[in-house]
């Protein structure tokens, strides 16, 4: 029936009901089947991991063009790489992770009883997925949620439109709607599925975004998982050998050109070497991107993301910090996006690289004496995603990790654990909530049901009332 003139249907509430409409074919296509068996699931990760291995050479050139330029390696390492493997980690271990775990009872009333916790799917889990690493973040998370036998619903980011239309031409190809289906953002959508009553949701973004996706999952009592990045720092103590530590740092903080919510944000290095490490950076960057416009260097997202970035880094001058090029040529190219890494010395504390997330090639270097004066200025920020401690002093380390807390830690290198598929990945604080990837994500989309077997025969039935000399001498033997 036609809509009235009053009540015409606006592309929103197109929208609404479609994902409404996917919402109930999934939930009731779950209560159909709530205990897919292991051969079930193991066919459905089999599928996620060919859907990146036949559509490979498409997925890369789709995120290229959302890009401008995304360099191909760091394409085939993160986006095709990762999930290959991660789905070789968790058929691996899968058969273990389903096996109901048998507990113990102490309680002296349950003779013959026995305890289980059954892994059970929760239903249908919703993903809220960003544009830096679209493949990566979205099948990671499809990887957990179909290994604990749940379904879910996608949503990609405005700035993954190539990438969206491929998802949504090709996945059809692999998976039923009722199984698995994707949403591109065309105005208005991210905001509509957050209000979605899920069984789980993930979102992956920005901090701001991230309470809004919160605030509205709440409503209806939906556990949510946040991934949110943040400024995580680098520490390199006196000990670490320099060149080292600038080497690994560097490839870290230039992958994906920084954009990257788990990369390095800033480094602290002693007073004495960062005249030293800023001539590393320069030999080391220009060794591996001799100028600006090569393939294996990525542009920056969008305009807006360039804009924030470049007006940050001239902001900082302006107000004393020194910024150091490290490779020769143009600073940036507006028409292609692309920023050229820098160092940024002495920069003001309260100046936007020091206070908000860079999420570009951008590395403020801070000088310091004291580590004691670090950890203060670290813990008086928000919690980081990630922390880079530089040492080989276990004692050092350690009272660094203790002293600070991040959502993971990464020591002597300058790249997270993320590809490490059997370590949980998460935030804390600020920096997020929540765990996944592995044994973790499974635990995430799992609801982990305890299950209390009684014996034939119960000592609690000499507790039923009225209460007299057998349950007050029964009493005091368990008490005793």
């Amino acid at each position: 029936m036609a809509a009235s003139p009053l009540h015409a249907v606006t592309p929103i509430d197109t929208v609404r009901i479609e994902l409404e409409d996917t919402l109930k074919l999934q939930r009731d296509a779950f209560m159909a089947h709530p205990y897919p068996s292991f051969a079930e699931r193991k066919a459905d990760l089999l599928k996620l991991k060919a859907f990146v291995i036949d559509n490979r050479d498409a997925i890369v050139d789709a995120i290229n063009k959302d890009y401008g330029n995304r360099s191909r390696h760091e394409s085939l390492f993160a986006e095709i790489f990762s999930i290959i493997d991660g789905v070789s980690h968790t058929l691996k271990h899968l058969k273990l992770w389903m096996k109901p775990q048998n507990r113990h009872i102490d309680l002296k009333s349950f003779f013959g009883a026995s305890n289980r916790v059954i892994p059970q799917p929760l239903g249908v889990v919703g993903a809220i997925i960003p544009w830096n690493f679209p493949i990566w973040t979205s099948f990671n998370g499809l990887i957990c949620t179909f290994a604990a036998g749940n379904r879910s619903m996608v949503k990609m980011s405005e700035n993954s439109r190539h990438i969206a239309a491929l998802l949504l031409e090709k996945i059809p190809d692999y998976f039923p709607r009722e199984k698995l289906a994707f949403f591109d953002e065309t105005g208005g959508v991210g905001v509509e599925f957050s209000k979605l009553k899920f069984d789980h949701l993930i979102f992956t973004g920005s901090g701001t975004t991230g309470r809004s996706v919160m605030a509205a999952a709440a409503s209806n009592l939906c556990p949510v998982t946040l991934e949110l990045g943040g400024k995580s720092p680098a520490v390199l103590f006196d000990d670490f050998p320099m060149r080292l530590a600038a080497e690994r740092l560097l490839f870290g903080k230039c992958f994906n050109a920084g954009q990257v919510c788990t990369t390095v944000d800033h480094l602290f290095v002693p007073e004495a070497k960062v005249a030293g490490f800023v001539e590393m950076a320069k030999e080391i960057v220009t060794a591996r991107y001799p100028t600006l416009d090569t393939p294996d260097y990525t542009s920056i997202i969008d305009d807006r993301a360039f804009n924030r970035i470049t007006n940050a880094l001239q902001d900082a001058k302006e107000r004393g910090a020194t910024l150091v090029q490290l490779i020769p040529g143009k600073a940036w190219d507006k028409k292609t996006r692309k920023i050229a890494p820098h160092v940024v010395l002495n920069a003001p504390a309260d100046c936007e690289l020091r206070t908000r997330e860079i999420f570009g090639p951008i590395l403020p270097v801070i000088g310091y004496t004291n580590i004691e004066d670090t950890i203060t200025i670290i813990n008086n920020g928000p919690r980081p995603l990630a922390l880079y401690p530089f040492s080989n002093k276990k004692k050092q380390v350690h009272h660094l990790i203790t002293h600070v807390m991040s959502g993971g830690v990464t020591v002597n290198d300058g790249i997270l654990h993320t590809a490490q598929h059997d370590m949980p990945f998460g935030g804390v604080g600020d920096s997020g909530m929540g765990h996944y990837h592995g044994y973790e994500g499974f635990l995430t989309f799992s609801k982990m049901r305890p299950v209390f077997y009684q014996a034939p025969f119960s000592a609690v039935k000499f507790m039923y009332p009225p209460y007299g000399k057998f349950a007050t001498k029964y009493l005091d033997f368990l008490t005793k």
